[in-house]
């Protein structure tokens, strides 16, 4: 019999960046905590590390840990207690018309060019912006788990894409981009809509939806989800949102 510190998730180290700026808060600093080796991260090591609030980017593993901020929330949608409000059901009625595929991960010329157009306009000046085809690759068709993008298209146009993990207990919503011209569609909330309907289907329990951070704007439409579960304090608990 094996011993539980034989098992990888308690073979992989962890170890801090240097402090850089923060995405989501202005004039702060922030720092992340990396797990590694990566090869010893497969679906299994990296299902259990999302339940204790890591994410991925490409192939790096991590979770915020800054000094003096404790801001980022990670946060999941528990898919049976889910019911759509009268928003989020006009946003399904309103995208009925989009066809949906799920393709494994290699690169399409259409998703890189619509993937600059949204950085352009979603983030102009941030970097990513400006990253070449290479970069858009080790960004998103990078993975050493089960993963798929959610490819969504209007007559034949694509027009959002989503990089979806599955994990053990549920499906992460790693990255999504999507047409900026389509912005009456709200395209992002369909995209999360989509993901727990795809859930509820294969029978897992949750939606991880990334970080929460209250007082960061760009991740308000994530309030909309509820209810939504955040892991504070080392335990995963709904969230009191007003």
């Amino acid at each position: 019999m094996s011993h539980a510190r034989d098992l990888p998730i308690f073979r992989l180290q962890f170890y801090l960046t240097a402090p850089y700026a923060c995405s989501y808060l202005a004039n702060r600093q922030a720092r992340s905590q990396v797990a590694a080796p990566g090869s010893l991260i497969d679906g299994s090591v990296y299902s259990e590390l999302v339940r204790l609030g890591f994410r991925r980017s490409g192939q790096h593993v991590y979770r915020p840990r800054c000094d003096t901020c404790q801001a980022c929330v990670a946060s999941r949608v528990p898919v049976d207690e889910f019911e759509p409000n009268r928003a989020q059901r006009r946003c399904q009625t309103r995208n009925a018309d989009l066809t949906l595929r799920l393709l494994p991960l290699a690169y399409q010329e259409a998703h890189y060019r619509l993937y600059r157009r949204y950085q352009a306009a979603r983030h102009a000046g941030g970097g990513m912006d400006q990253d070449d085809r290479e970069q858009f690759q080790g960004f998103l068709l990078q993975s050493r788990v089960d993963s798929v993008l959610a490819e969504f298209s209007l007559n034949g146009e694509v027009i959002m894409v989503a990089l979806v993990d599955k994990l053990i207990d549920g499906l992460s919503a790693v990255y999504t981009f999507f047409d900026p011209d389509l912005e009456h569609r709200s395209l992002g909330t369909f995209g999360v809509l989509t993901q727990i309907r795809l859930a509820r289907e294969i029978g897992l329990p949750y939606v991880y939806l990334g970080y929460w951070i209250e007082a960061c704007q760009k991740m308000a439409y994530k309030r909309s989800f509820r209810p939504l579960e955040g892991l504070v304090a080392g335990r995963w608990q709904k969230l009191d949102l007003i």
